[in-house]
């Protein structure tokens, strides 16, 4: 009899045509999707593995294998961590820089009205538009281990902000500060197996005393909005509200930021955004 691991396995096998994992299609095939033997060959295990489990005559893969598969099947990432629960295995508890397609179009639909990125749990940037891009500076040239908004608001010694080329002021610093850091803690809990993550709160612990305080309060919260003053070198300084949103079980956080409707700032952000244009 089948499982519930078997009929997924198959029910995934089945969407996926040649194409999308780069094999050729050829003719004569019976389905659209894959074949047993080129599953097998992607996640590096033998065509008789694929058949007993997709037949229900073994259940409990090891993780090495569930994780070769979910790769091979392009699953997204609740697929992923159900196909590990179906193999009776936890799934990982790891941070994800991966952004799902919906953000990526929307980062480019708002690109011409708002400043929007794309942060991952550790806050670490993953990925902006080109409004954030002109609003604030391209951070392409800033390594991408060195792209995180938690290090710019606790410079440790010596360090200097690396996700804006002009001076940006929280217009509530201590309660952004507190924000960051409980939403920090937060993480701990949903990936505390994660070792990017670890290292960013040791160092910051270690190297700044305002974050090292704000750490031994124990707060667990989450970053859902600021108001912030841009001193944009074109156009001056520019009020925005920074809006913090969530997105799915990885924790990734799109961050817009506007100005009021009607507003000087807004014509103002309008300009600094067309100047990232031209």
């Amino acid at each position: 009899m089948t499982s519930e691991l078997g009929s997924s396995l198959r029910a995934w096998r089945d969407r996926l045509a040649p194409a999308d994992v780069g094999l050729p299609g050829g003719r004569g095939r019976r389905a659209a999707g894959l074949r047993r033997e080129e599953l097998a060959g992607l996640a590096g295990i033998s065509v008789d593995y694929v058949v007993r489990l997709e037949q229900g005559r073994f259940r409990t893969p090891s993780a090495q294998v569930v994780a070769a598969l979910a790769r091979a099947l392009q699953l997204t990432a609740a697929e992923r961590d159900h196909l590990y629960r179906l193999a009776g295995i936890a799934p990982p508890a790891h941070i994800s820089d991966h952004i799902p397609p919906g953000l990526q179009r929307m980062l480019g639909r708002l690109g011409d009205t708002a400043a929007v990125a794309v942060f991952a749990a550790d806050w670490q940037l993953i990925q902006w538009n080109r409004g954030w891009a002109a609003l604030l500076g391209d951070p392409s040239p800033t390594p991408p281990a060195l792209r995180n908004f938690a290090r710019d608001s606790f410079p440790v010694e010596g360090a200097v902000p690396q996700l804006s080329h002009w001076p940006v002021t929280s217009l509530s610093r201590p309660a952004t500060e507190a924000a960051i850091v409980s939403d920090l803690r937060r993480a701990t809990g949903r990936f505390p197996d994660d070792r990017r993550l670890a290292t960013l709160v040791r160092d910051l612990v270690r190297g700044n005393r305002r974050f090292a305080e704000l750490w031994a309060g124990g707060a667990v919260g989450a970053h859902r909005e600021d108001h912030k003053i841009v001193d944009h070198p074109s156009v001056g300084p520019i009020a925005v509200d920074c809006d913090v949103l969530s997105d799915g079980d990885a924790e990734l956080k799109l961050v817009i930021l506007t100005a009021a409707a009607g507003s000087d700032d807004e014509i103002k952000l309008r300009l600094a955004l067309l100047s990232g244009v031209l």
